[in-house]
């Protein structure tokens, strides 16, 4: 039998049915499950929750016994290297993990993409056919890019952006969620508000499910007609999650408003300002970012850092500071970058310097006077005694390298 009860109510050897309240207020990814550790039922006290329904068929009656109250303890997994406490199912990580250089993160993040991009594939189909999207899978998936992210902040979000044009709208939703968890830690934002920005980056576009494939994908430029029917999604979106259940205002508002503009240009509802939420302003600018830096079905994506110098030329369409917080983000030439150094060649940047964001670490390449490649090199442009300068960001277009990505990929 189902029973709603306190959470006061609680104890050891109950099977708890459905968490009463917002996602984001419990550090639980699972809402089922057998309470059957003592530091599950501290958390659940302790979390802010008010009542818990119990299944008496699966686990104990709410007859009441005596409690353990044990002190929570916290182990680190060996394999993630992630701090998280050490029972129940249905856990995520409750504090930072071990930061890791770029090229480690990075072969981490390859995998990390692969899962999340099945996660979102499958969470997308449900809404194609007009079942509820899974909030459980969405919120395991968010917690695994956030620990990506907590490791290194530009690995997940470098190498999302390598999309190919068939995977793109599954991969820009992973790419967004890390780059709203990024964001949102550079802004100070606390744990449960980069929970609520990862989770709005992840399911901002699901209302494309209900755009037809050949609109979708279409190669070449929409009709009149057709860019309306593009540009219900933000509606269509804000409807299906609204039926799916447990998800917070805050999320559905970014799903509906991310194509709002700052002087108010945008769609649907021509918000300006402040009438557009903090997480839908960051939402716009992580969404616009990744898609005009990745390859679509009608154009080739622009480098990382000429987006970056467009973007801050479309004056009206972004939040100026947070738009500051993103580039102090992503950085002003960002890692995949084509650079002209002061000695007259070119060099791909392959890690940002904390700190120093003018002076990243490049590795040159070619001569642009000779017009040939030359030996590859590693340079940190922060060391003393460093002269070498980045002179100017290079258009890919201009020079067309099909082997640029994997320069940045590999090391020396």
């Amino acid at each position: 039998m189902i029973k709603r009860i306190s959470v006061k109510e609680l104890k050891l050897g109950m099977f708890v049915q459905e968490l009463h309240g917002s996602w984001i207020k419990h550090p639980f990814w699972k809402t089922k499950f057998l309470l059957d550790d003592p530091q599950d039922l501290v958390l659940l006290k302790t979390c802010g929750i008010d009542e818990v329904s119990i299944d008496e068929s699966r686990g104990a009656s709410s007859k009441p016994q005596l409690e353990v109250k044990p002190t929570p303890v916290l182990t680190r997994t060996p394999a993630s290297g992630i701090a998280v406490r050490t029972a129940g199912a249905g856990r995520v990580p409750v504090v930072k993990t071990e930061k890791s250089s770029f090229h480690q993160e990075f072969s981490r993040a390859r995998e990390l993409c692969n899962r999340s991009k099945s996660a979102v594939i499958d969470m997308f189909s449900e809404a194609r056919m007009g079942r509820a999207v899974s909030m459980e899978t969405a919120n395991h998936v968010v917690e695994q890019i956030t620990a990506s992210v907590e490791r290194h902040p530009q690995a997940l979000i470098t190498l999302a952006r390598l999309k190919t044009a068939d995977d793109y709208t599954y991969m820009h939703s992973v790419a967004v969620c890390a780059m709203m968890v990024a964001l949102a830690r550079e802004l100070g934002m606390s744990d449960f508000e980069v929970r609520h920005a990862g989770s709005a980056g992840l399911l901002h576009d699901v209302g494309k499910m209900a755009v037809p494939d050949l609109i979708l994908n279409k190669p070449g430029a929409l009709t009149d007609s057709e860019f309306t029917v593009v540009k219900s999604h933000p509606v269509r979106g804000a409807e299906i999650l609204t039926t799916a259940g447990d998800i917070s205002t805050e999320v559905i508002d970014v799903c509906l408003h991310h194509h709002e503009k700052y002087d108010g240009s945008g769609y649907p509802h021509g918000l300006q300002g402040d009438q557009i939420t903090r997480l839908a302003r960051m939402g716009a600018i992580c969404d616009v970012y990744d898609a005009i830096t990745s390859n679509r079905p009608y154009k080739k994506g622009w480098g990382p850092a000429e987006s970056l110098q467009r973007m801050a030329q479309w004056k009206g369409h972004f939040d100026p500071v947070l738009f500051q917080a993103f580039i102090k983000t992503i950085g002003i030439y960002p890692t995949g970058s084509l650079v002209r150094l002061s000695s007259q060649r070119l060099a791909v940047v392959i890690e940002q310097n904390e700190g120093n964001m003018l002076k990243p670490k490049v590795k040159v390449f070619f001569s642009v006077r000779s017009k040939l490649p030359v030996s590859q090199s590693v340079i940190d442009l922060s060391l003393p005694g460093n002269t070498e300068t980045i002179e100017a960001r290079e258009p890919l277009e201009k020079w067309n390298f099909p082997y640029l990505d994997e320069l940045w990929q590999s090391e020396l």
